[in-house]
Order: C-alpha cells, then sequence, then structure tokens
C-alpha cells in the first residue's frame, strides 16, 4: 500500500510539473483465482495478477485521463506526456475538477472487507466439487453446467493533488453452481451462488449446490400463463433489480441531463411510507463497502428512501457542480475513466411479512425467479421484462410458468410494493421479496 502511495506521489509531482493545474491518481493492484469443476472432474484453474495506474489531469477547463500497466518510470513518463497532451485539445468540461477539500475523508474507518491470507488452488477446487456433487445428487438433475469456486483481492490507493492520499484493500469469495434438469425438448437449467467477502461469510458448498439442483428440477414441465393484470412477487434473489434501477434513476448525471423519471421527485414520496433503502458504504464485510469514494470524499450511510420518500440524488463531484449541490460521496471510478457516481451497500429495508404471508392472499398471480432481456425506460419509467416463474393460486405455489412478459410503469411500482422480511445480502444491491399490486403479465 506505501509502495503504491509513492508511486502515485510521484505521478502527480512529475503531471504538475509537465504543467497540470490539478491531477488526482489511483492505482489498483489485483489477483484472482478460479477453479472450476464439472461431471465430476476438474475443468480448469485459472489465476491472474494485474497491477495499473490511472491518472487525471486538469488544466483550466479541460481534462484527461488514461492509465497504463507499466509502472517502470519510463511507463510512468509516458503516461503523463499523453494525458497532458490529451488534454490540452479536449473540449472544455466547465464541470470537471478535484473534489471540495472540505469535504476529503480525514479518517479511514477499518471496515473488515479484506481477509488476511489466500487460499490455494486445492481449496477452491474442493468447494466446487462439493457443490457440483451436491447438485448433481438431485433427483432428476441429468446434466451439469459446471461449478466454479474463485476468491480476489484487490489493493485500491487515490492520492489527489488536493491534499488527498488513501489505500485499502478488499478481498471476495465466490462459488456457484448450474445444473440442467429433464430431457431432450424438455430440459430446464436454474443455479445457485453465494458471495462473501470472508470465507466464513460463504453459504456451504452443500447447500449451494443442492439449491442449484431443486431449483432446476421444480423449474420442469412448465405452463403459458394467461394475459391478465394480476399481482406479481419478485424473488429476493432478483428483488435488487428495481433498486438498480432506481439507482439510476437518481444518479447526477441523468437528473442533470434530465433524462430520468424521477428528475423532479427529490423531496416527495416515491414509495409507500414504510419503505425505506439504504446505501451505506461501512457496512461491515459488506461486498460494496469502502472507506472513501472514488475522489477521496468521506462516504456515509444513508436513508436514499426515508419512510417513501426520496432524500438524495447519488452525486459525485462533477455531477454535483452542475445540480449547484455537494457530492454525497458517491464517487466511482477505475483506473481508465473519470469519476462517475454508483451506490455502496443499496438494500431496502426487510417488511415485517414472511413470504408466506405475503403471497397468501393472492387467489391467482405470479412469482418471478428469472428475468430475461433489458427492459427499463429511464426516462419513462415504463418497465417490460421477459420472466419466468411460478404461478400462484390461492395463496400457494402451484406451478412453474415460463414465455411471459411482465409489464407495468416503475413509478407504480415503487408506489405499491409490498416487501417480505426474507432480505439477504446476497450481491451488494439487495431487496427482500417485492409484491407488485398489479401488473400486466402476458402469456398464450
Amino acid at each position: 500500500m506505501t509502495d503504491h502511495l509513492d508511486l502515485l506521489d510521484d505521478l502527480l509531482a512529475r503531471a504538475r510539473r509537465e504543467g497540470a493545474d490539478t491531477a488526482d491518481a489511483v492505482a489498483v493492484a489485483a489477483t484472482a483465482i478460479s477453479v472450476a469443476h464439472r461431471l465430476g472432474k476438474p475443468e480448469g484453474i485459472e489465476r491472474a495478477e494485474s497491477a495499473d495506474l490511472g491518472l487525471r489531469v486538469m488544466i483550466g477547463r479541460r481534462q484527461a485521463m488514461a492509465s497504463t500497466t507499466d509502472l517502470s518510470e519510463d511507463g510512468r513518463a509516458r503516461l503523463v506526456d499523453q494525458v497532458l497532451t490529451m488534454a490540452r485539445i479536449a473540449p472544455e468540461d466547465p464541470w470537471c475538477g478535484l473534489a471540495d477539500p472540505a469535504l476529503l475523508a480525514k479518517d479511514i474507518p477499518e471496515l473488515d472487507i479484506a481477509e488476511a491470507g489466500e487460499p490455494t488452488a486445492d481449496d477452491l477446487a474442493m468447494m466446487a466439487a462439493e457443490a457440483e456433487d451436491a447438485a448433481r445428487a438431485v433427483k432428476g438433475v441429468t446434466n451439469s453446467e459446471g461449478a466454479e469456486a474463485g476468491w480476489s483481492r484487490r489493493h485500491i490507493a487515490l492520492a489527489t493533488s488536493g491534499g488527498f492520499a488513501g489505500s485499502y484493500a478488499a478481498t471476495r469469495y465466490g462459488l456457484s453452481a448450474s445444473v440442467l434438469a429433464g430431457s431432450g425438448t424438455l430440459m430446464e437449467t436454474d443455479y445457485d451462488y453465494s458471495a462473501a467477502t470472508h470465507r466464513d461469510g460463504l453459504a456451504a458448498p452443500g447447500n449451494v449446490g443442492r439449491t442449484a439442483g431443486e431449483r432446476a428440477v421444480r423449474k420442469l414441465n412448465p405452463r403459458k400463463a394467461s394475459t391478465a393484470k394480476l399481482p406479481v412477487v419478485f424473488e429476493n434473489r432478483l428483488s435488487g433489480r428495481l433498486l438498480r434501477a432506481l439507482a439510476g434513476a437518481i444518479s447526477g448525471p441523468a437528473i442533470a441531463r434530465g433524462t430520468s423519471f424521477l428528475k423532479s421527485a427529490l423531496g416527495t414520496a416515491v414509495f409507500a411510507p414504510g419503505i425505506s433503502i439504504i446505501d451505506d458504504p461501512h457496512r461491515r464485510r459488506g461486498l460494496g463497502s469502502k472507506p472513501f469514494d472514488g475522489e477521496g470524499v468521506a462516504n456515509a450511510r444513508r436513508a436514499v428512501i426515508d419512510k417513501g420518500v426520496l432524500t438524495t440524488w447519488l452525486l459525485d463531484s462533477s455531477s454535483a457542480r452542475q445540480l449547484g449541490l455537494a457530492s454525497t460521496g458517491h464517487a466511482a471510478r477505475g483506473t481508465a475513466s473519470p469519476p462517475s457516481p454508483s451506490p455502496s451497500n443499496f438494500y431496502m429495508e426487510a417488511g415485517a411479512k414472511t413470504f408466506k404471508d405475503l403471497i397468501g392472499d393472492i387467489r391467482q398471480g405470479l412469482l418471478v425467479t428469472e428475468l430475461m432481456g433489458m427492459g427499463v425506460n429511464g426516462v419513462t419509467g415504463d418497465y417490460s421484462q421477459g420472466a419466468a416463474g411460478f404461478w400462484i393460486e390461492n395463496g400457494e405455489i402451484a406451478y412453474p410458468v415460463s414465455e411471459i412478459t411482465i409489464a407495468s410503469n416503475l413509478k407504480d411500482m415503487f408506489r405499491t410494493l409490498e416487501p417480505a422480511s426474507d432480505l439477504v445480502f446476497r450481491a451488494g444491491t439487495d431487496a427482500p421479496s417485492l409484491r407488485i399490486e398489479a401488473m400486466t403479465v402476458a402469456g398464450k
């Protein structure tokens, strides 16, 4: 970490000497291992290591950014020369610039997002094998797409000519299994996965595999659904996609351009009064946790939706300037592009009802367990996606259904959705199972 910050200090000093008014730089060093297992045999082992430097410079109101994997002195010199050459001919951007010094992080919290040590390939292979064996042991499973176990570690360092310097590390474990059930043209496939910053946060490999197998088998012999306007329930494994649509709609650049269906919604009720949606970059062991944002701005837990009311946009420094506001600490970045806003650990708080209670009074409806395609219009809020799942009859899961389209408008969906109590922190953007009171379900 110290070496990375030293490299960044050198890079910034070179850029300033060569003509940059201000600059920031980021270093990312990563190591990753993945092991695949299929049909009872190892299928592949991969290990990757990388190190990248990214430099952004501002000359007046012109900015440019580039990256390199050559960390040598000559490589850094070439990077500075390239970026300054680009900045001198770049179009003016009235909103570019470093973060407000008053907003920079002074203290870097310990979030316990990096596990010490490194697993061996044999450790990961055993996890993948156990997951696939458990999946293939489920009655009705006929083939396997395999199981994979992986681990990665990333070191991130950021320094700016405005006085910020900080670094942190994060690890991630992942485990997945995917199998097929049935035969011929009547085959169905499904999967399960688990991800965590620490190995002890992963689901047991046998549970991941068994769930993948059971999900595939229960999809066999799907029926078509009749077209109607019905209650629709999104299972908690994919309900977070609705939160991703929300994050895009309240992102600073979309608001500044006027291209969001929520552009006039700040301070108004967007959801029902009982709904709260949190963004928490300091959640311990959170998959999206980070101690400061991509510009060095201090970040903190925020109720983005508080009792149904939209309280904030997601802003980096550039979009904040366009809107006459202050950064909310949501800047994210890589080494090759400027910062842009993004949530961290973004989740909807759990509701009071169990899943069983959530569907208990539905006479006819749809449980969505799979979504296909990209079906959100960010300007209008119109929502339409291919789906598959299970028909609900008289409050019970009745039979699998497929080849369905579900449609509505996100404004209506947000206002009427009801969360269950089954929130699981699975992907970094998470929600419990969600019931939408009425959507158009188009089938046969």
